[in-house]
């Protein structure tokens, strides 16, 4: 059972960086896809970035397209999400999601398992 948790969320000012990590704690070997959404009260959760575990296919939202970068830690079991330049319009809870099929889709639907979040606040 795939069981992800994030880290790295906090508060930080215009034009500052942060790295956000998540885990699969179980270690399940079966994941294919793995991604970031974000989402702020009263919208809809929306997607940040994605990858294939196997090879280096990846893609962003148009929104932080140039200043996020989704990678993955093999090592460690990690994905992480590197993001720079932050803008108060970053300001939500984001979320690591993850599917055992290699996925090439924003809509969260499609996505088997998710994190509890962690809260990102960004500060003008």
């Amino acid at each position: 059972q795939v069981q992800l948790a994030e880290s790295g969320g906090g508060v930080v000012q215009a034009g500052d960086s942060l790295r956000l990590s998540c885990s699969d704690s179980a270690r399940t070997l079966s994941i294919q896809t793995m991604a970031w959404f974000r989402q702020v009260p009263g919208k809809e959760r929306e997607f940040v970035a994605a990858m294939w575990w196997s090879g280096s296919n990846s893609y962003y939202s148009d929104s932080v397209k140039g200043r996020f970068t989704i990678s993955k830690d093999n090592a460690k079991n990690l994905v992480l999400l590197q993001m720079n330049n932050l803008q108060p319009d970053d300001t939500a809870v984001y979320y690591c999601a993850a599917d055992t099929r290699q996925l090439w889709t924003r809509n969260r639907v499609h996505y088997g398992y998710w994190g509890p979040g962690t809260q990102v606040t960004v500060s003008s």
